[in-house]
C-alpha cells in the first residue's frame, strides 16, 4: 500500500474517475473517504486495493466487502461520461476548484457536483432560508433582504424548497444576482418537480450542487445532511421565518457548529413561524432588518454597489402616484389599496401591476401589495381621504 504524500490540492482528472465510482459505494461516507485518502496516494490506488489493504488503511470488513463487491458492478470511465452526457461536473475535496470554505467544515463531501458553475465570487455567499409555508411577512421579508444582497454581489445560497427558498432563488435571479440552490439528491432529480424550470435558470445564472451521485432519489433523512452544505458553503446563514423544529433551524444549527454568522428576521411573537428566528435571537443571532445589516456584520459593505430600488423608474401617471402615497412597507388587500386611492379596482389592479413592472411594489401573496423600499420624499398626490400613511 502507497501511503498518500502529504501537502496541498491536488488536481487529477486521470484520479477523478476513481473518486467518483469510489462515492458510489453506500458506506463510504466522508470519515472513511478520509481513511483512503490518507493511506492511499490516489483513489486509483483505493479502488484497486484488495479487502486487506483496504481494511489496513481502517475500513471495517464490510465496507472493504462493499468496495470490493460495488467495483464489479461499475466502471469508473462510464461514470464520468453519465455525468457529462447530464451536463455535470465532478469536485473532488482535493481538488483547487472545490469549494474553500466547505472544505473547512468536519464532514466536507468527499464529492461535490455541480450543475452549472461553482464561480470564485460565490465564496461572498449567504445561506437564505426558511419555513415552506412563508407568511406574507415572510414572503415580503426574503424577497426584500434577498434583492439587497445580491444587488450587492452576494450570492444567495438555499434549498430550492417550496417557500421561502424559492423566493429567495427567484429575486435573486430577477435582481442579476448570482444563486446557488443545494439539493438533498442527485442532480437528475428535481424536487420539489415544480421548480425545473427554476433550476434550470440557477443553472444558467449560477449553479445547482448536490453531494450525491446521480440517481439518487429525495429522502426525508436526506434533507438535514444536505443543511450542512448549505451553512458550509456560506459566510453565514439568514433564517427567515420557521418554528422551533424546522429545517431552517437545523441550518442555523450547523452554522453556528461550523463557526459561521447566524442571523435572524425578527417577526411577531404571536406567529409559530417566528419562534424559530426570535429563539436564535435570543440565544445570540444578530437581527437583521435589512441587508445593510448583514453586509456591515461580514465585512461585505464594499463588494459591490448597491442599488437604490424604487428610484430608477419613478411613479409617471396620476393613477400610480396615487397608488404610492397610500401603500406602505406594511402589505395591504389590493381593495384597501384601492379604496384608499379612490380607484376603481379594475383601474388600481392594472396600475399595481404596472409599478410591480417598475420595481416599486411587490405583490407579497394573497392579493397584498407593499412598496418595496420607503423614499426619503413624498409623492405629489398625497392620500385622499388625507390619512397619514
Amino acid at each position: 500500500m502507497t501511503q498518500a504524500p502529504l501537502g496541498g490540492l491536488a488536481d487529477s482528472p486521470q484520479d477523478l474517475p476513481y473518486w467518483v465510482a469510489l462515492h458510489r459505494v453506500h458506506r463510504l461516507g466522508s470519515v472513511r473517504f478520509g481513511l483512503l485518502e490518507r493511506s492511499f496516494a490516489t483513489m486509483a490506488d483505493a479502488w484497486r486495493a484488495s479487502e486487506g489493504d483496504l481494511i489496513e488503511a481502517g475500513l471495517d470488513t464490510r465496507t472493504a466487502r462493499e468496495v470490493a463487491r460495488t467495483r464489479q458492478e461499475i466502471d469508473p470511465d462510464a461514470e464520468i461520461e453519465r455525468l457529462v452526457t447530464a451536463g455535470v461536473t465532478a469536485l473532488p475535496r482535493n481538488g483547487a476548484a472545490y469549494p474553500s470554505r466547505l472544505r473547512e467544515i468536519d464532514d466536507a463531501p468527499p464529492v461535490l457536483y455541480v450543475r452549472g458553475r461553482w464561480a470564485p465570487e460565490d465564496e461572498w455567499s449567504v445561506a437564505v432560508v426558511g419555513t415552506r409555508r412563508a407568511t406574507a411577512y415572510g414572503r415580503q421579508a426574503t424577497a426584500e433582504l434577498a434583492r439587497g444582497l445580491a444587488a450587492n454581489g452576494v450570492t444567495v445560497v438555499s434549498g430550492l424548497a417550496r417557500g421561502v427558498d424559492t423566493i429567495a432563488h427567484r429575486t435573486s435571479l430577477d435582481s442579476r444576482g448570482r444563486t446557488v440552490a443545494v439539493l438533498a439528491n442527485g442532480l437528475d432529480t428535481i424536487y420539489p418537480p415544480e421548480n425545473r424550470k427554476l433550476a434550470d435558470e440557477i443553472a444558467e445564472r449560477g449553479a445547482v450542487v448536490a453531494d450525491y451521485p446521480l440517481g439518487t432519489k429525495p429522502r426525508a433523512d436526506f434533507f438535514p445532511r444536505r443543511n450542512r452544505i448549505l451553512s458550509g458553503l456560506t459566510l453565514g446563514t439568514l433564517v427567515v421565518e420557521g418554528d422551533y423544529q424546522s429545517g431552517a433551524m437545523i441550518t442555523a444549527k450547523f452554522a453556528g457548529e461550523q463557526n459561521r454568522e447566524v442571523f435572524a428576521v425578527p417577526g411577531s411573537i404571536f406567529s409559530p413561524q417566528s419562534r424559530g428566528p426570535l429563539g436564535l435571537i435570543r440565544d445570540g443571532a444578530t437581527p437583521v432588518t435589512s441587508a445593510n445589516d448583514i453586509l456591515e456584520a461580514l465585512n461585505l459593505t464594499m463588494i459591490g454597489a448597491q442599488l437604490d430600488f424604487g428610484r430608477a423608474a419613478p411613479p409617471g401617471s396620476d393613477e400610480e402616484r396615487r397608488l404610492m402615497s397610500v401603500l406602505t412597507r406594511e402589505p395591504v388587500h389590493i381593495d384597501e389599496v384601492a379604496r384608499r386611492a379612490g380607484l376603481a379596482a379594475a383601474v388600481a389592479s392594472g396600475t399595481l401591476a404596472l409599478l410591480e413592472l417598475k420595481g416599486l411594489v411587490r405583490d407579497v401573496g394573497g392579493h397584498q401589495f407593499a412598496r418595496v423600499r420607503e423614499d426619503g420624499a413624498g409623492y405629489a398626490a398625497g392620500p385622499p381621504d388625507g390619512t397619514d400613511q
